[in-house]
């Protein structure tokens, strides 16, 4: 029988400050709730620039308290007015000078469920992410939403197949990985990477990306933001590679029995064989 929702992710450039980001991102949810979505995602650290291209504390500002400061405020009364239920990738001050890359999620009456604190850190050129962030400490939470289950992984964590596969474990039927990604570093596995996490675990992934260069560095973020269901084939068209675009799709989640009972990885799963695997 099938079992659709409708799903959507939004892609945009900064704008260059905070409350016309948020803003941008208040219309894209109404926009969103016009076309009958249900659930949206926005990108990673959805309401300020990649600041992680550069190293400075200036940046710290950006971050407030989950689910006590304004910006998740705001967004309740949004999700609460369209029935949505909204994840929202934000920089997170736990108290200060303990932060983390997080995203909150909230349902569709406006409620907090929880967060997901980003596992994975990463300190490379254009992506210095330790300077910021402390490793997550949430594990990998599924939340039960008025949509099904919902997982969040977030940018670097998609190079990781270990918490895709705990979320597996915890029923996820829709993961979203929202990223700030750039098309010199991680463009050839962009498309690569998700689709196989979504066969591999047997549910659907919504793959975020912010489009543009920003004036603090030069990566090239390639949007190019998508669904893709747990056969790998993309939910319609993949978004554009430069402009802002609100991707809304239909995604029958009877599919992931479909799939479950024809490949049964989750019985055959040898997890007593696994130990090695978690040896530092």
């Amino acid at each position: 029988m099938s079992r659709v929702i409708r799903a959507a992710l939004f892609q945009t450039a900064w704008t260059g400050d905070k409350e016309s980001m948020i803003r941008v991102h208040e219309q894209a949810v109404r926009d969103a709730a016009a076309q009958g979505a249900q659930v949206l995602c926005f990108q990673e650290l959805f309401y300020g620039p990649y600041f992680c291209q550069v190293q400075d504390p200036e940046f710290y500002a950006y971050a407030e308290r989950i689910p006590d400061g304004p910006i998740v405020e705001r967004f309740q009364r949004l999700a609460r007015e369209h029935g949505m239920v909204l994840v929202l990738p934000m920089y997170e001050e736990e108290q200060p000078g303990v932060l983390y890359n997080t995203a909150a999620v909230l349902d569709a009456d406006g409620s907090y469920l929880g967060k997901y604190r980003k596992t994975h850190i990463p300190q490379v050129r254009g992506f210095w992410e330790k300077f910021y962030f402390r490793p997550g400490n949430s594990g990998w939470p599924v939340f039960d939403t008025a949509v099904g289950k919902v997982g969040v992984y977030i940018c670097y964590d998609r190079h990781f197949p270990e918490g895709w596969r705990a979320l597996g474990l915890q029923g996820a039927e829709v993961v979203f990985n929202p990223s700030a990604t750039s098309r010199g570093l991680s463009g050839y596995l962009w498309q690569l990477e998700q689709p196989a996490a979504a066969v591999a675990n047997e549910y659907f992934v919504g793959a975020i990306n912010r489009v543009g260069v920003e004036e603090y560095g030069d990566n090239d973020f390639y949007g190019t933001s998508y669904f893709v269901d747990p056969e790998a084939r993309f939910v319609g068209e993949v978004a554009s590679d430069k402009e802002t675009e609100l991707v809304v799709r239909d995604l029958d989640l009877a599919k992931l029995r479909e799939v479950r009972d024809r490949w049964q990885f989750y019985r055959d799963r040898a997890p007593g064989a696994y130990s090695p695997l978690t040896a530092p």
